[in-house]
């Protein structure tokens, strides 16, 4: 290793970066044998949390990461009775204002954990990539397509709230999602 005019780097710097690396490297190694450990269990488990996520993971779209997060940390753990209760502990439903005659939206409620709602919302935009004949992209297009930069952003927050809805749909009674593909 050499500085930008060819010379040494200094004893300390050098020294510095040689453990910044192997922190790196051990770091490394351990997110790789807890995915292997992760995948063996995907692969072999009869538990019903691991059904789902094998569940999810037959639909296009949804890799290993968001269908072991989706079901530990949202679908796994709370029966819910309805589609607004899906959407409230997501984070992803909307906070309207109302006072005497005036109306208002006030955005998302952001009510969960933060983690939740990015795997939500790259789910959404995996999705219009991987099921672009599926009904939710369809109306993502129809609704949201020809609009600026913000408004595709405001309704990809939408598109993920009822993508959400549509997979509690499909691990609690079995409907796949309209015009979703399976892999193959």
């Amino acid at each position: 290793m050499r500085l930008w005019d060819g010379s040494p780097l200094p004893e300390g710097l050098r020294t510095r970066l040689e453990q910044e690396y192997a922190a790196l490297q051990f770091t490394e190694e351990q997110i790789r044998t807890l995915e292997a450990q992760r995948r063996q269990i995907i692969r072999t488990s009869d538990d019903p949390l691991i059904q789902q996520v094998r569940r999810l993971m037959a639909l296009r779209a949804i890799g290993e990461n968001i269908a072991w997060v989706l079901v530990m940390e949202l679908f796994g753990w709370r029966d819910f009775r309805n589609r607004r209760q899906v959407g409230g502990l997501s984070g992803l439903a909307p906070v309207p204002h109302q006072s005497g005659e005036e109306e208002r939206e006030q955005g998302i409620s952001k009510a969960s954990q933060a983690l939740i709602r990015a795997i939500a919302v790259e789910l959404a935009w995996c999705w219009l990539r991987y099921q672009p004949e599926s009904t939710l992209s369809q109306w993502y297009w129809q609704r949201f397509g020809n609009g600026s930069k913000r408004q595709r952003k405001i309704g990809i927050v939408a598109l993920a709230r009822k993508l959400l809805i549509a997979l509690w749909r499909y691990l609690t009674f079995g409907e796949v999602p309209a015009g979703a593909r399976m892999k193959a």
